[in-house]
C-alpha cells in the first residue's frame, strides 16, 4: 500500500499509525500500535471531549464563565479566550481573535474542577477512559499538551469521535463546526491562516493552506496535531479517521510528509469502499 510506503521512508525511529472505520473497524495499521507515546497538543482532544461530557452531565455550560473576564467555557474550548500561548495572560478581548492556547486549556480544566468538586485527572479517567476501555492512556502533565497513549487506545476513542457514545450525536457536531466563524490567527507549525477555523476543541481543515492533513482531506474533517510527532483526524465524508503517533518532534519533516500520507490514506480508502 501506498501509505506505508510512504511512512516508512519518514525519517523516525518508531511510527505507529491505524485507520479505522466509522463502525469502528481498523482497515489497517503499521507498527506497534501497543507502544506508549506522549500526545502533546493531540492531548486536547481528549481534554475536549472531557469536556463535553462533563456539559451533558451538568456540571458546566459552554456559556459557564471561565478563564478571562468576558470569557467562558466556550471561548476556552474554541481558543477565543484572549489568553496567550503559554502564559497565563490576556492578550485580546475575548471573542476578537484566534490565539490558539494552551494556558486556555487549563484554565478551562481549573473551571471543571471547580463545579464538579472532582480532580480533572480523576473525572477524565471515570468519564472517558474507562468506558472506552483506554486502559494505557494517562495525563501525566498538563491537560492541554500531557497525556501519553496507543494507537490501540486512540483507534477506540476515533471510532467515538465518529458514532459517539458517551455524548450526544449533536454535541460532537456542534463541537466539530466552526465556532466564532471568520477569526484569523497562527496555525502552529503552519502560519498565519485566515480565517483559521476551529470547533469546541477540534482543529478544523476547512480550506487551510498549508495544513497537516491531505490536500484532499474534505472541508469538514477535525482532529489535532501534537508537537511530539503525532496526529488524529476524522474526515466525514471519507468514512474513516487515521491516528499516527512517532517519536520524533514536529517539524519540517512532518509538515511535508504528513500531507502525502494522509491523500494516499484517503486515496486507498476511496479504492476500499464495498457495500455495507
Amino acid at each position: 500500500m501506498d501509505s506505508v510506503r510512504l511512512i516508512e521512508q519518514w525519517p523516525v525511529d518508531n511510527a505507529s499509525t491505524a485507520v479505522v472505520a466509522a463502525d469502528g473497524r481498523v482497515l489497517g495499521s503499521h507498527g506497534d500500535t501497543s507502544r506508549v507515546y506522549p500526545l502533546a497538543s493531540v492531548t486536547k482532544l481528549l481534554t475536549a471531549y472531557t469536556a463535553l461530557i462533563a456539559i451533558e452531565e451538568g456540571v458546566v455550560e459552554l456559556d459557564t464563565p471561565a478563564g478571562p473576564e468576558g470569557s467562558t467555557i466556550r471561548h476556552l474550548l474554541a481558543h477565543t479566550s484572549g489568553l496567550g500561548f503559554d502564559a497565563h495572560k490576556v492578550m485580546a478581548e475575548p471573542g476578537t481573535r484566534r490565539l490558539y492556547s494552551n494556558a486556555g486549556f487549563e484554565q478551562l480544566t481549573e473551571a471543571l474542577e471547580q463545579h464538579s468538586d472532582i480532580p480533572f485527572r480523576d473525572y477524565q479517567a471515570e468519564a472517558l477512559f474507562g468506558p472506552l476501555a483506554m486502559r494505557d492512556t494517562v495525563l501525566e502533565g498538563s491537560p492541554a499538551a500531557g497525556a501519553k497513549s496507543t494507537v490501540d487506545d486512540l483507534t477506540t476513542f476515533a471510532a467515538e469521535l465518529q458514532r459517539p457514545t458517551l455524548i450526544d450525536p449533536r454535541t460532537l457536531a456542534m463541537a466539530t463546526s466552526v465556532a466564532f466563524p471568520g477569526l484569523s490567527g497562527v496555525l502552529p507549525g503552519f502560519g498565519h491562516q485566515k480565517p483559521n477555523d476551529w470547533g469546541l476543541g477540534f482543529s478544523i481543515r476547512d480550506h487551510k493552506s498549508p495544513h497537516w492533513t491531505g490536500e484532499h482531506s474534505s472541508p469538514g474533517t477535525f482532529g489535532h496535531f501534537g508537537q511530539s510527532g503525532t496526529f488524529l483526524w476524522v474526515d466525514p465524508e471519507a468514512g474513516a479517521a487515521c491516528v499516527v503517533l512517532t517519536d520524533r518532534t514536529f517539524g519540517p519533516w512532518a509538515a511535508e510528509t504528513w500531507p502525502p500520507f494522509t491523500d494516499a490514506v484517503l486515496a486507498e480508502l476511496r479504492g476500499q469502499e464495498t457495500p455495507s
